[in-house]
């Protein structure tokens, strides 16, 4: 059989195949066929006209699926030869992509499509014939608006080419719900000869292709939505991009590759990092996320969405979450488009990039980052110019600037790379101006709660990963309470700039430095976002509980006791708000703990004299969390409460310096909004509140009195003082071992180190259910803030010096801290010299293990 013959044959099957699988939709109108006198150039006097359809993508499924179709309605057949006088090509069909768009390193040689070259060269040839191009629309699936089931939705069409997976997906899902549109035919000699007259620098196949391809862009833009796909309109542009360009030959030359090899190597990176933006599957996303939230909790909150909406018109918004949980992204992109603005591309980590997963979060906005690239030029470089063709297009971005998800429930310390790298990008090339959009997340329960509580008895971290999210669901009983998402008081970008001077500051390229004042603005932009994430924090029922039980020393309390507390505290925080985006649950402390024992985070203990309130088995370690989602907002009252409780009677004055003295280190470790200069009067208002509530009184003298121990308000007193004693606690402990030493004998990394470890010891030993003694952040901060205020310096053998004024902090302990916990903490933190050095030596040893193990990752 000759080879036309058995193409014959396999066409002829695949049609049978596929008409019994596929019944398309023919939208529009359906063209007409050729008159009489059209076929007959001499009756008419104008060239003799011969049908070729038009696709944009090649497909075999979509020209059989036309074939069909044209046979059907009695058309000129899509797959039957096309002869133009005494030229011939082997179908009547023209694919206007012919090279796959994908391929980048090993394109086709054909820049146009081939048979289109032919077709434009036989006209030339025989000025009596034409060609009528008909372009035709194939669509696989129902608009993404109106599929109403999960899994088609993520085979509907969208603007990317679809993989052969795809399409025998599409065939089999979307068999009976395919599209097909002809559209206005156009003159292929017309076409020419306009482009000769009108372009006559542009060759006619170049002008043909572009309009061809906006034509059918157009229809496709109708049915599909704007072409938003990364990898269909940017991947290529990023590749070509000068400053990749010269990247790619940097990495040439130092890695002593040839030019392909490193281009291999940067587009091996692009198809890492960006994202493919699908209608399609957002609208899955939003499906299946509606179903989880509705099945997981009993309400999503949004507050203060407006802020959004009215930034969305004139900014460039960039979300900036806290990371309680692997679900935020999820939550806030679900949030945001059923608000009606579009979803935030996402900075996600690689390690979320697995088979199938992995598209479908690039579907729904999601590129990919490295938790590290330092030193990799070449990413650098590709990742950058990515990120800078996103804010070009004013696209909303999202990403968390904690980096991880926070164990412990407090805000992490900033990681400023991705905030660098958009103030980079802006500073490049300014389109809107950019505003970061901080939001809080509250939960009620957690869905890695388990993971977090074996990670704060010392565990390693677990590796984020959707399958762990798969896990947990298993292992947890889903009652989950509500979630809350507040959006906080947006950070302009321009006035951070001009704050520090650095306003005018333009960027040429994307490895050019960032100047110092650039680099201050992008600090004090992170800092003032995660303040704001903290003024919009949500005070749920399960956060005012564990703050309540955790201060308590068995975690237990007398039920009318605890009502009282739960009054009193939300009493403060609404006469008292810590600010005025901040919101406090609207329950009364009884209906507080009823929702409490509903989520079976706390139990009923029946007792004669009245029952008990307890925390329920095995989950005080995990109410920490909670508690310290608020404890900023407690944080200056409990203070206040445990330095007129320790002390019985202290001046207002004396309070007031205390406090000054302190509040740098708690400003920093909980990302405070007070300044210095407002501190005196928010210190006074909290006096005066207490005052007023009976938890303390004052003399004519001004002196703060304590209650009478062991009465009703007492009681209520050292259960305020506890939740900032902790805090101070690990303060204490990290300036004996600093006192202790000596100054010029012990490094800052070893304190860092040392503060750890014995605040796993102090943790385990005393049973203080308290997981920040295993944040080696707090220690990091700690120190930090000491350097910062003067207190502490370092030599040149790095070594940490010190005067009396360092020792004098220490002291302050005293007026806070009483005589058994300040032995105790006393005890734990010394050494001797041998004791030091093996301690240390294991500590070294430990992490060198650990970098092996990375490096043969």
């Amino acid at each position: 059989m000759s080879k036309s013959g058995f193409g014959q044959m396999y066409r002829k099957l695949s049609s049978k195949l596929l008409d019994l699988i596929v019944t398309p939709h023919v939208l529009g109108e359906v063209p007409t066929e050729p008159t009489a006198t059209d076929a007959d150039p001499a009756a008419s006097g104008h060239p003799k006209k011969i049908v070729c359809y038009v696709l944009q993508n090649h497909s075999r499924s979509n020209a059989l699926l036309v074939d069909g179709e044209t046979r059907r309605l009695k058309l000129a057949p899509a797959l039957d030869p096309l002869v133009v006088g005494t030229h011939q090509e082997k179908a009547s069909i023209v694919f206007l992509q012919h090279s796959d768009e994908n391929n980048l390193l090993n394109p086709s040689p054909h820049t146009f499509p081939p048979r289109l070259l032919r077709l434009v060269e036989a006209l030339e040839q025989q000025p009596d014939l034409d060609v009528e191009l008909v372009p035709v629309t194939v669509l696989w699936g129902r608009s993404p608006d109106k599929e109403d089931s999960w899994f088609k939705l993520l085979f509907t069409d969208t603007w990317a080419t679809p993989s052969t997976v795809k399409q025998l997906m599409n065939i089999g899902l979307h068999g009976r719900q395919s599209f097909l549109e002809f559209h206005e035919s156009q003159s292929l000699r017309a076409l020419v000869d306009f482009a000769k007259t009108t372009y006559p620098n542009l060759s006619p196949a170049t002008y043909i292709l572009n309009t061809l391809n906006n034509q059918l862009d157009a229809h496709r833009e109708a049915v599909l939505g704007p072409d938003l796909s990364d990898r269909r309109n940017v991947m290529h542009s990023l590749i070509k991009a000068s400053d990749v360009q010269d990247a790619i030959r940097r990495e040439s030359i130092r890695g002593k590759i040839s030019m392909l090899d490193a281009e291999r190597r940067a587009i091996g990176y692009v198809n890492e990092i960006v994202s493919d933006y699908s209608h399609s599957t957002i609208r899955f996303a939003e499906m299946a996320l509606a179903r989880l939230w509705t099945q997981l909790y009993d309400g999503v909150e949004v507050h203060n969405f407006n802020t959004v909406r009215e930034l969305a018109k004139d900014y460039e918004i960039v979300y900036t979450p806290c990371h309680r949980s692997h679900i935020d992204y999820l939550l806030l992109s679900y949030v945001v488009y059923n608000r009606g603005l579009m979803v935030p591309y996402i900075a996600a980590g690689d390690n979320l990039n697995m088979p199938f997963v992995g598209q479908i979060l690039r579907g729904g906005g999601a590129f990919f980052i490295r938790r590290t690239f330092r030193g990799n030029a070449l990413y650098t470089s590709v990742f950058k110019e990515y990120l800078y063709s996103i804010l070009s297009r004013n696209t909303p971005l999202e990403y968390f600037i904690e980096g991880g998800r926070s164990r412990t429930g407090r805000l992490l310390p900033p990681k400023t790379g991705m905030l660098a790298m958009t103030v980079h990008s802006h500073l490049r090339g300014r389109a809107k101006p950019i505003v970061f959009v901080p939001t809080y997340i509250g939960y009620e329960r957690l869905m890695e709660g388990a993971t977090y509580v074996g990670e704060m008895n010392g565990k390693p971290k677990e590796a984020e990963s959707v399958f762990g999210i798969l896990q947990t669901l298993r292992k947890i009983e889903r009652i989950f309470g509500k979630v809350h998402l507040n959006f906080g008081e947006p950070v302009f970008l321009d006035d951070m700039l001009k704050k520090h001077g650095a306003e005018n500051v333009q960027i040429a390229k994307n490895d050019d430095p960032i100047p110092q004042e650039v680099s201050d603005a992008v600090n004090s932009s992170a800092h003032a976002i995660l303040e704001n994430i903290n003024r919009a924090a949500v005070v749920n029922p399960v956060s005012l509980l564990s703050l309540v039980l955790l201060a308590t020393e068995k975690h237990t309390l007398d039920e009318e006791i605890c009502i009282k507390q739960l009054d009193t505290y939300r009493k403060l925080l609404t006469t008292l708000p810590y600010d005025e985006r901040l919101l406090v649950t609207p329950l009364s402390g009884k209906e507080i703990i009823a929702y409490g024992l509903k989520l079976k985070l706390i139990k009923r203990v029946n007792h004669v004299l009245g029952d008990i309130i307890a925390i329920a088995d095995n989950q005080a370690v995990l109410l920490t969390y909670f508690r310290n989602n608020i404890l900023h907002a407690f944080v200056l009252p409990s203070l206040v409460a445990a330095l007129v409780e320790h002390n019985g009677t202290i001046g207002r004055g004396d309070l007031i310096n205390v406090i000054r003295t302190l509040y740098p280190f708690l400003k920093a470790e909980l990302f405070l909004k007070w300044e210095d200069a407002e501190l005196k009067d928010q210190i006074c208002a909290y006096v005066d509140g207490l005052i007023q509530a009976k938890l303390i009184s004052e003399d004519a003298e001004g002196h703060l009195i304590s209650p009478a121990p062991n009465s009703e308000d007492h009681n209520q007193l050292v259960v305020l003082a506890a939740p900032v004693m902790q805090s101070l606690e690990r303060y204490y402990m990290t300036l004996a071992l600093i006192t202790q030493r000596g100054s010029g004998n012990i490094s800052a990394r070893q304190v860092e180190e040392l503060s750890h470890l014995v605040g796993q010891r102090l943790s385990v030993l005393y049973e203080f259910n308290s997981p920040e003694f295993f944040d080696k952040a707090l220690f990091q901060s700690f120190i930090k803030v000491l350097t910062q205020q003067g207190y502490i310096s370092t030599n040149s053998d790095n070594a940490i010096v010190f005067d009396e004024n360092f020792q004098n902090v220490a002291q302050y302990a005293n007026l806070v801290l009483d005589d058994v916990t300040l032995q105790m903490l006393q005890h734990i933190t010394t050494f001797s010299d041998e004791e030091l050095k093996d301690t240390l030596d294991k500590v070294a040893a430990e992490q060198a293990k650990k970098r092996l193990k990375r490096k043969k990752k």
